[in-house]
Formats: structure tokens, C-alpha cells, sequence
């Protein structure tokens, strides 16, 4: 029944999009917001799944990110790629990376885990700067990324990569959707409140944070693709850990406890930032002063102040 649902709201709002499209809401400007929302909102809601559910801050996320767009630029340029198989062979690179890193970084717990996540990226964000015959070092993977048909999708026109970036967001959004319902779920969410009782219970703490670590990752790697076919490459900066606090700040804007709260912050995020550059050559002094009092007046994400007063006042409903 859940997953019914899931499934019809993400139809839904796929046929919305496409109806956008057929109204006249072809700009270039609307396209290409669509897609770095679609980006940005499926690695914010990767992360929650470690913030949120699974109470695990990590500062290292875009290092997936970054895996995912390197492995599936590189594979590409060698020509001898699909884009479907290039995006699975990223994901399954990505998800190595985030298994080998997570089976070293979940046995820690709040401050140690957060800085030595933030320390595997910055390793890797290295490892990219100076593999420079591989990686492009501080230039980027250079020559563009080729984009063959396939299945009658021309990723190449931004039109159908934004529909294309908004169908890997909704497929990607009902995954983690049933994961937070399944018993898998509800275990993180008692190993988030209570890890010794969880523990003493019979759930092992290593293995469920090492899966959500794994999950969380491997959908951030999703995000890093979609990031190299809208770019056409791939570069350092993916990796690096401001994107990672990007991230960050865009479920802080959202929500934190609730499902959507990750992309009603993405674009709340985009579209401040947009605004703010179109205004100022500053724009990073005032974004952060905007989104710092943003945060510290709601202490809490949007979605997340919305759904408590909603519930306060049915509450009070005789």
C-alpha cells in the first residue's frame, strides 16, 4: 500500500514536470534549474538518510559524489560504454568506496565519525588533484563526456536530460522512501535513539550503519552522474568539502526529520543562491549570512517547523 502510494505521488509529479514542458515552461532558465535541483536534491536526500534517520552527520558525502561523476566521465570517454551500463558501473565503483570507507567510519560515533568522513574525502579530493594523467588533476576530465541515444533519450538536448534528472530523483526518492519504512528503517531509527538497547536487543550497530552508509553513498554517486552529463566532465570541486556543506545546509534548511525536508531545502537553496548572484559579486557573504539567519530564527528546517504546528493544532481539535 505504501509503496502504491509512493509510486502514484511520484507519477504524479513527474506528469507535472512534463506538463510544465508542454505549457510553455521551456526556458533554458527553467531547464537548467530542474536539473541541479534534481541533482543536488537526490544527494541532500542521500545524506539525510545518514543524518536523519540513521543520526550519523557526515562532512566526507561529496566524496561519493565526486565517485560517481569521475567513474561514469571516465568510463564514457573510452567510448566503448552505454550510458545505462556506464551509470550501474559508477554506482557499483561508488558503492565499493563508500563500503570500504563506511567499515572504517561506523564503528566511530558522532565527532570522530563526522571529521574521519570528512578526512576519506579530502584523501580522495587529493588522489584527484594528483592523478593527473587519469583525472585531469585541477583541470577536470577534459574533452566533454559523449552522450549516445539510447532508448530514444538524447541526454545531449537539456530538455531530456532534465526529464531524465528528475525521473533518477523520483525512482531514487521511493527507494529511500520504502527503505525508511521497511524494518531496516525502523532499526536505524533505534539504533539513532538508543544504540545500547538497540545492541542489547540483538541488532548489530556495525552492520545496519555500515548498510545505510553503503545506501547513502551509492545514491549520492547517482547524483555525482547526473552532475557530469549537466556539466559534460567532471572536476575536483565535486569532491571537495564545501559541497559537502551544501548539502548540509540545504536539509538543514528543509527538515531534518522530514521525508521531503532535503529537497523543499535544495531548491530554497538553489533559488536563494541564484537571486543572490544575480544581485552581487559577494554572493557567498550574503548567502551565508542569509541562510545563517535563516536557520538560527527556525532552529529547525521548514518542512520540519510546518509539520509541528500542523500536528499542534490537530492536536488541539476537539
Amino acid at each position: 500500500m505504501g509503496f502504491a502510494r509512493d509510486a502514484g505521488w511520484a507519477l504524479a509529479a513527474l506528469a507535472v514536470f512534463i506538463g510544465l514542458e508542454f505549457i510553455g515552461l521551456r526556458s533554458a532558465g527553467f531547464v537548467d534549474f530542474v536539473i541541479r535541483f534534481a541533482t543536488f536534491g537526490l544527494l541532500a536526500l542521500s545524506l539525510n538518510l545518514l543524518i536523519g534517520t540513521a543520526g550519523l552527520v557526515s562532512f566526507g558525502h561529496a566524496a561519493y559524489f565526486g565517485m560517481g561523476a569521475y567513474a561514469f566521465g571516465l568510463l564514457m570517454q573510452t567510448g566503448q560504454w552505454s550510458i545505462p551500463a556506464a551509470i550501474l558501473a559508477a554506482l557499483a565503483a561508488t558503492a565499493l568506496l563508500a563500503l570500504v570507507v563506511g567499515a572504517l567510519c561506523v564503528r566511530l560515533s558522532e565527532i570522530y565519525f563526522a571529521f574521519l568522513t570528512l578526512a576519506f574525502q579530502m584523501l580522495l579530493y587529493s588522489v584527484i588533484l594528483s592523478w593527473i594523467s587519469l583525472t585531469g588533476g585541477d583541470q577536470g576530465l577534459m574533452g566533454g563526456i559523449p552522450k549516445p541515444v539510447f532508448l530514444g533519450i538524447d541526454l545531449a538536448r537539456q530538455e531530456h536530460l532534465a526529464a531524465f534528472g528528475i525521473f533518477c530523483l523520483l525512482v531514487s526518492a521511493v527507494i529511500l522512501r520504502q527503505v525508511l519504512r521497511s524494518p531496516f528503517g525502523a532499526a536505524l531509527r533505534m539504533l539513532r535513539d538508543n544504540p545500547d538497547r538497540a545492541a542489547f536487543v540483538g541488532l548489530s550497530v556495525f552492520r545496519y550503519r555500515l548498510a545505510a552508509f553503503v545506501i547513502a553513498g551509492t545514491f549520492a554517486g547517482l547524483a555525482g552522474v547526473l552532475m557530469s552529463l549537466y556539466v559534460s566532465g567532471a572536476f575536483p570541486t565535486f569532491a571537495f568539502w564545501t559541497t559537502s556543506g551544501e548539502a548540509i545546509f540545504m536539509i538543514m534548511l528543509g527538515g531534518v526529520s522530514v521525508f521531503l525536508g532535503p529537497l523543499v531545502g535544495t531548491a530554497i537553496f538553489l533559488m536563494l543562491n541564484d537571486w543572490i548572484t544575480a544581485l552581487t559579486e559577494h554572493h557567498g557573504l550574503f548567502l551565508g549570512a542569509i541562510l545563517l539567519v535563516i536557520v538560527l530564527g527556525l532552529r529547525k528546517g521548514l518542512l520540519d517547523v510546518i509539520v509541528e504546528h500542523w500536528r499542534a493544532r490537530k492536536e488541539k481539535q476537539p
